[in-house]
């Protein structure tokens, strides 16, 4: 095999590799109609597999995911074609190969002042939960409904006031949201990791990686996962003290200013769950517990 082209051995190139490399090794071959024997020695397609029906050689697949060449947008929508990769993943191959990226260099001079902008919007929702979040999920800005939630930000160090970190190693939110807490941090990591895209290695996201290995080892099943989702609507019920079952219907979106940043909002069901969140805000506010 002759050397493949010149290009950067980046750690975004070295990530996409490893990316379509793990969901080559999770098809499987019956369901593109090819033969399953047990001589195969490897899980999923074979390399070679891939590269056919992406109609690129082999040699050059194999340098594409060993991240040693960079590929067009019309070669990696082929090869995402051959995986059956669902639109989150395209979308996260895309970024990974510079071809989605997020703001640059004035996006994120804008994200400082982001905070302040969106709270106003933040506290004219004063039964509904929400939180801004910015690319590496660090919280920006919140609302008084989400202290009540899922506890107040600011009495978490710096380092950890982070939407994944308060998720996963926070017993608070396990106790609040009890069987909808496991889908639903599942689904807000696998945003995390499509939203971070090539920044997956910078100097934050290795960080917030680090802590949640350190503090929540026994999920390390999930850090080493490469899957990517999109944040999907979904109802979950909390349970807090002073109060019987809340139905909260999660949506998200991303502000005008910065399409990096993202704001969560949990809206309640119906008028009686409403009445609940907003009996336990003013108790918040008075310092007492709601009956």
């Amino acid at each position: 095999m002759s050397a493949p082209p010149a290009a950067p051995l980046t750690s975004a190139n070295q990530e996409l590799g490893a990316f379509l490399r793990a969901h080559r090794e999770a098809l499987k071959p019956a369901d593109l109609g090819l033969s399953s024997t047990a001589r195969r020695r490897t899980p999923g397609l074979r390399r070679e597999e891939v590269a056919s029906l992406s109609g690129v050689g082999l040699a050059w697949y194999t340098w594409l995911e060993q991240g040693r060449v960079a590929a067009s947008r019309q070669v990696l929508e082929s090869v995402a074609r051959a995986l059956r990769l669902d639109p989150a993943a395209v979308r996260h191959t895309m970024r990974l190969a510079g071809f989605h990226e997020p703001a640059g260099p004035a996006g994120q001079e804008a994200i400082g002042g982001l905070g302040p902008a969106v709270q106003p919007v933040l506290d004219s929702w004063p039964v509904s939960p929400a939180v801004l979040v910015d690319r590496h999920f660090d919280l920006l800005a919140w609302n008084a409904p989400w202290r009540v939630l899922l506890g107040a930000p600011e009495s978490v160090p710096a380092e950890r006031r982070n939407l994944m970190w308060l998720l996963v190693a926070d017993p608070r939110a396990r106790a609040v949201l009890g069987a909808d807490w496991e889908p639903l941090a599942m689904n807000v990591f696998q945003h995390f990791r499509a939203q971070a895209g090539r920044a997956l290695s910078d100097t934050r996201t290795a960080e917030v990686h680090r802590l949640l290995g350190e503090d929540t080892p026994q999920l390390a099943h999930w850090w080493g996962c490469r899957s990517v989702a999109d944040l999907t609507a979904r109802t979950v019920t909390a349970r807090l003290p002073g109060s019987g079952p809340l139905r909260l219907s999660l949506t998200s979106f991303h502000p005008v200013d910065d399409a990096s940043a993202l704001v969560l909002l949990f809206t309640p069901c119906e008028a009686e769950d409403g009445a609940r969140m907003a009996e336990l805000v003013a108790a918040a506010a008075d310092g007492t517990t709601a009956g």
